[in-house]
């Protein structure tokens, strides 16, 4: 680049203080009150603006009394400039926010965050150690525009209203029962189930029917309860001896292995819902968020 093009540019900015007090004088159209909001003394002002001026070869405002009345090329120049400087503001309080600030906020199922999410985030910080992930529970879906999340966990089909979906993976969901309960009801068809205690996620009260048409065994109905909210509550209510609860496998792996619960049927539910990372359309994804949903859709493949 020339010399008489780097001089072209360099006058096509002008120094950003003579722009702030122009700025905040078209607000106060008082070269005082000006000096007053910037801290800035009101002859201080005045030299900004006509070094402003002098840098345009425009003539910005108007003396009349103490008023000062911007004119028309200074108000066109205000209108085309004050968004960028703005931004320029924006950008700087962001970039001035403290390292902790830096954070992703995520949204999870409750027993998908503690059995599966939380024992995988070492191996996030493994792989990004600057990153840190805030988890909060929620069951339901939300409206991101109201909440600080920056994704969340869901479960279902890819519906959530204005966000983006990547699937993780699909569950296969299991009937079990402490051995104890086995013991006390000998089980040797899907149909032995009928009339015993059935124990049923309050969300999904239809998983019964569901697990009973998928064995040929006929309907009689969603069972009475008990409900429970969270899968955790359900296993532990099964793992207790309290009935057979329909939970999926991968939430039970430890009580599976330790014999804590038996699963006394190969029968496995399967539905077209699914587990997804969702996040809003209407912003733009970050660095952050972008190794995280990269990090996330790993751990499901290998899961």
């Amino acid at each position: 680049m020339t010399d008489h093009h780097q001089e072209a540019r360099r006058k096509e900015l002008p120094p950003l203080p003579a722009l702030a007090s122009f700025l905040a004088a078209i607000e106060t159209s008082n070269f005082s009150q000006t000096g007053q909001r910037l801290a800035l003394t009101q002859s201080a002002v005045s030299r900004q603006i006509a070094l402003l001026e002098d840098w345009l070869q425009v003539k910005l405002f108007e003396r009349k009394g103490r008023r000062v009345v911007p004119t028309a090329a200074a108000l066109a120049y205000a209108e085309a400039i004050g968004p960028a400087v703005d931004r320029i503001r924006a950008a700087t309080r962001r970039a001035l926010q403290p390292p902790q600030d830096a954070a992703l906020s995520i949204a999870t199922l409750p027993s998908f965050g503690m059995r599966w999410l939380a024992p995988r985030l070492p191996d996030l910080s493994a792989h990004y150690p600057d990153m840190l992930v805030n988890l909060a529970a929620r069951s339901s879906p939300f409206d991101f525009a109201d909440e600080g999340f920056d994704a969340a966990i869901h479960f279902g089909l890819p519906d959530w209203p204005g966000a983006e979906h990547a699937l993780l993976f699909r569950e296969d969901v299991v009937a079990v029962c402490s051995p104890a309960w086995l013991a006390a009801h000998p089980l040797e068809r899907p149909a032995d189930l009928v009339g015993r205690t059935l124990l049923s996620l309050d969300s999904r009260r239809d998983s019964w029917s569901r697990w009973f048409a998928g064995a040929g065994v006929p309907a009689k109905g969603p069972p009475a309860g008990p409900f429970y909210e969270h899968f955790l509550m359900l296993s532990h209510a099964a793992a207790a001896g309290l009935g057979v609860a329909l939970v999926p496998r991968f939430l039970i792996v430890p009580e599976l292995e330790s014999g804590a619960l038996v699963a006394p049927f190969d029968l496995v539910l399967t539905a077209e819902e699914a587990y997804y990372l969702v996040w809003p359309l209407d912003r733009p994804v970050s660095r952050m968020l972008d190794q995280f949903r990269d990090w996330l859709l790993r751990a499901a493949a290998g899961s």
